[in-house]
This record gives structure tokens, C-alpha cells and sequence, in this order.
């Protein structure tokens, strides 16, 4: 019995000490003048379902995996009709079924996940419109464009502007 004990402990800290955790990624780029920095863990869809199932629709989720999302942006710079200013917030995304999701960025920007997160602390939420696309996105992506942060993950990529 104690054996087996043993032997049990050792495979649940084997498990959890080999557990591979999200990369961590970064992008970053220039729009308008202003250097702008993306910090993300970099899940894989490994033939889940996300969108509904993973990430729970009309449910707040870091826009990423382990620590939350961050972006930086070097001076002040205009998403939708809001001025941002020079900074680094959270970043999250509401997804939502058949309709708008809703991007955030909120002053807090160390927590781990959206456990702490708090609307009160939101500087911008901007709804859009995500484009469902047809080759699959493996692993969880973001890119900085001329005027644009584009997100891509599994079959669902969201064109932030940006000026």
C-alpha cells in the first residue's frame, strides 16, 4: 500500500512538473510613430473546441494563456474614437456568439488570467467584429500592421485599428 502511495505522488509530481506551459510570445512594431509591444502566452487549439467551449462565450478571458495579455504603447494613440494613453494595460477579449465581441484594455496589468479582473479598471472596451476564417490558426497569434494589431486564433481573427 505504501508502494502505491509513493508511487502516486511521484507520477502527480512528475505530471505537474513536466506540464508544459503556453510559450511565451511577443510582438511589436511601429504605427503612427509609436513603438507598440505585445506580450502573450501562446496556447495551441490541439483539436479542442474553443470559441463556446474552452473559452466560454460572454465570459471575460485574457486574449491569452497563463499570465495575462499585455500591451505597451510608447506615446498615446488613438483605438475607435478613444485616446490611450502612453502605457501598458491588460488586454481582453469578451467573445460572443453571432454578434460582437468586445476588446479591453485595463490598467491592471499583472495579474495572472482574468481571476482579478475588474471593469472599473477597463480604460477602453471597443466592440468588433471578428472574421471567421477557413485555414486553421494552431497557435494563438497576434501581429502588429501598418494601423492595425490583428489577433488570429483557430478560426477567428480580430483587426484592432489603431491611429
Amino acid at each position: 500500500m505504501n508502494k502505491l502511495k509513493l508511487t502516486l505522488v511521484f507520477l502527480l509530481i512528475a505530471t505537474v512538473t513536466f506540464a508544459q506551459k503556453s510559450p511565451r510570445k511577443q510582438a511589436s512594431g511601429t504605427i503612427e510613430g509609436a513603438t507598440v509591444s505585445i506580450d502573450y502566452g501562446a496556447p495551441s487549439v490541439k483539436g479542442r473546441t474553443i470559441w463556446g467551449g474552452l473559452e466560454k462565450y460572454g465570459k471575460v478571458w485574457r486574449a491569452g494563456a497563463n499570465e495575462n495579455t499585455t500591451f505597451s504603447f510608447e506615446k498615446d494613440v488613438k483605438i475607435g474614437d478613444k485616446i490611450v494613453p502612453a502605457g501598458k494595460y491588460g488586454f481582453f477579449i469578451i467573445p460572443n456568439k453571432d454578434k460582437e465581441w468586445v476588446i479591453i484594455l485595463n490598467s491592471k496589468n499583472d495579474s495572472w488570467g482574468a481571476y482579478s479582473y475588474n471593469k472599473n479598471e477597463d480604460i477602453l472596451r471597443l466592440n468588433i467584429k471578428p472574421e471567421i476564417v477557413s485555414e486553421n490558426q494552431e497557435v494563438l497569434e497576434y501581429k502588429i500592421g501598418d494601423r492595425t494589431i490583428e489577433f488570429s486564433w483557430e478560426k477567428i481573427r480580430i483587426i484592432i485599428p489603431i491611429e
